[in-house]
């Protein structure tokens, strides 16, 4: 074979090999998130959401969850069939902590009640911040942790209720009392960006820049950033924090059942808050 047709042979190999990857590529985020996480898989990991001893019995549904995606096309749609799940698994791992019932004794392990709450239960404040101008409480409303990833405080109900099309402030009660508004407003925490924090999606898919900022504060990236992003400033930087461990718990449950590994940096132990 000559060499020119040996380099024709190359280039043809190489492009038809893009293409493919391409290909795949295209088919991976055209999949519908249900191919991912079907019913029996969600009922798997939520072992005991329904439990007559939680609170939210019948409240997060799985019907809820897939429509509220659905307001969100780029959660678990971006990059490789690995990445997806991995997000996935992610989110999932995260608003179980945040909604735990469980117990180290609990029946099928601590890992498998999560869903349990949907609001916060004995409060120590009305978190308001009333410094905050933009998004000013409301008299006589509490925006106390609701909903699947917990949503506290008016500079979150504010922005949250103006994105999904609901008043946070005069009307934060409807994120515990409506399955779908609930997913949606924890699925709009994980997805948008809050400077100087990331999204936990940019994190989660490997689109996350740190800054000088960052690097200073030894905030790599990982599921760990993901729980500073979510609660840093009062578990990390903490080494052996049982919160941060138990949100890993729930991450290395959920990452078996898809299949997936967890990817480095799970805790955020030696990481500063933002």
């Amino acid at each position: 074979m000559s060499i020119m047709a040996s380099y024709s042979t190359l280039v043809f190999f190489l492009i038809s090999s893009i293409l493919s990857f391409s290909s795949w590529e295209t088919e991976a985020r055209g999949l519908p998130i249900t191919s991912l996480i079907n019913r029996d898989l969600f009922n798997a990991i939520f072992l005991h959401k329904d439990n007559p001893a939680c609170p939210a019995k019948d409240f997060y549904t799985y019907d809820s969850f897939i429509l509220a995606t659905r307001r969100f096309p780029r959660f678990g749609k971006t990059g490789r069939l690995t990445t997806r799940k991995r997000e996935i698994a992610a989110f999932l791992a995260q608003i179980s902590h945040e909604t735990t019932g469980g117990w180290p004794t609990a029946p099928d392990g601590p890992f498998a009640w999560g869903l349990c709450f949907k609001e916060e239960v004995s409060p120590p404040s009305n978190y308001c911040d009333s410094t905050n101008t933009k998004w000013p409480c409301f008299p006589g409303k509490s925006y106390k942790g609701r909903g699947p990833i917990q949503l506290s405080w008016n500079f979150n109900y504010g922005p949250a209720g103006r994105a999904l099309g609901f008043d946070g402030l005069r009307n934060p009660e409807i994120v515990a009392n409506n399955s779908l508004i609930a997913f949606k407003s924890a699925l709009w925490f994980w997805m948008t960006e809050q400077r100087p924090k990331p999204s936990c999606h940019n994190v989660m898919i490997g689109r996350y820049i740190p800054t000088p900022a960052d690097i200073a504060a030894n905030r790599t990236a990982g599921y760990g950033l993901v729980t500073n992003i979510i609660n840093g400033g009062l578990e990390c930087g903490i080494p052996g924090d049982g919160r941060v461990n138990d949100r890993i718990g729930y991450f290395q449950r959920y990452a078996k059942l898809f299949n997936v590994d967890t990817g480095p940096n799970l805790d955020c132990a030696n990481q500063k808050s933002f």
